[in-house]
């Protein structure tokens, strides 16, 4: 079983949904930007994002992910995962790619739920 390491939140009001998950989580977030906040919470991070406006270039074979919620499942080899297990096939899956915070890919649930595939 792979584990859940990440719970993304995009907002307008990075401040307020800050402020809130603060007093929720009774504690300051670990690293607090005017664009960001992470809370580490026992090996999970809950990351708040400042929504950008829908981006139509996120789609198959873009640049980066979609600014929309969503949850990391951590593995250690990321392209085995991929390959092996078809998470290509899914409408919207982004391929693995090295970003900023680190190499991951992402897909959709049959519900259309996005999913990051996050290398640990």
């Amino acid at each position: 079983m792979r584990p859940v390491v990440e719970l993304a939140l995009f907002t307008m009001d990075v401040p307020a949904l800050t402020s809130f998950y603060e007093q929720l989580l009774g504690g300051a977030p670990v690293f607090q930007s005017e664009g960001m906040a992470m809370f580490q919470l026992d090996g999970l991070h809950l990351l708040i994002h400042h929504q950008e406006p829908p981006d139509p270039a996120y789609e198959i074979d873009a640049d980066g992910p979609p600014n929309e919620d969503h949850f990391a499942i951590g593995v250690k080899a990321l392209d085995s995962v991929w390959e092996n297990r078809g998470l290509n096939n899914a409408p919207g899956a982004i391929e693995p790619a090295t970003y900023p915070w680190g190499r991951s890919a992402y897909t959709r649930d049959p519900d259309g739920r996005l999913i990051e595939i996050q290398e640990r």
